[in-house]
């Protein structure tokens, strides 16, 4: 399906999540820097990366132009820092997740687990989560970072099914993060209906084990 990137950015401006927080001064210095990124992740959430510049970042977070790349080194260093908190943050809450999970489970339900965690991770940040899919311009660095995160992705899975040393299966499992890219943007493009999660984990799931065969248990 070809879509209208332009189109899609404009209608993912209205999705993003409410926040009525104002900017407060802060005095320590990593206080200063958590205050400058957050001000980053609101507005990086509300346009694009190209429509944001670090004189607004700043303004946002009551800091000055040269403080922010004082401590960020450029607009790409702090978007990167922006992209790099969420990917942490995704991985950490699916491996506490995870951990939460009953000795013995089967696979499937921690696949499962791991994807809803991914779409909580989604719903807080549809729009700068969507942006990248949409023809969204982002820094090198950025790119680079999430490729590295989804190779970390691809190897989790895979310690997770030990699927065999099969061309199918490691098509399969890179296969699988694409079904899941395009599923989750068609459920940002819809709003992020609660009553669509399972659905959407459903066929994910089925994706998968049709691609692998025999997954385990």
């Amino acid at each position: 399906m070809v879509t209208d990137g332009n189109a899609i950015r404009g209608k993912l401006v209205n999705m993003t999540p409410r926040t009525d927080r104002e900017p407060r001064q802060r005095l320590d210095v990593e206080e200063r820097r958590e205050g400058i990124l957050e001000a980053a992740r609101r507005l990086y959430g509300e346009a694009a990366y190209a429509d944001v510049t670090t004189a607004q970042v700043a303004r946002a977070a009551g800091a000055s132009p040269a403080l922010v790349l004082h401590y960020f080194g450029s607009k790409a260093g702090l978007y990167t820092a922006v992209v790099r908190t969420a990917v942490e943050a995704l991985a950490k809450a699916q491996l506490q997740a995870d951990a939460a999970l009953p000795a013995g489970v089967p696979v499937r339900d921690r696949v499962r687990t791991s994807l809803l965690v991914y779409l909580d991770h989604i719903a807080d940040r549809p729009g700068t989560w969507a942006s990248p899919l949409v023809g969204g311009e982002e820094p090198r660095e950025a790119v680079e970072l999430r490729q590295v995160a989804r190779a970390e992705q691809v190897e989790n899975l895979r310690t997770l099914l030990r699927p065999a040393a099969w061309a199918r299966h490691e098509y399969a499992l890179r296969g699988y993060f694409g079904f899941v890219d395009q599923a989750c943007l068609a459920w940002v493009l819809a709003g992020c209906p609660d009553d669509d999660r399972h659905p959407l984990v459903d066929a994910a799931l089925g994706a998968l084990e049709g691609a692998l065969g025999d997954w385990g248990t």
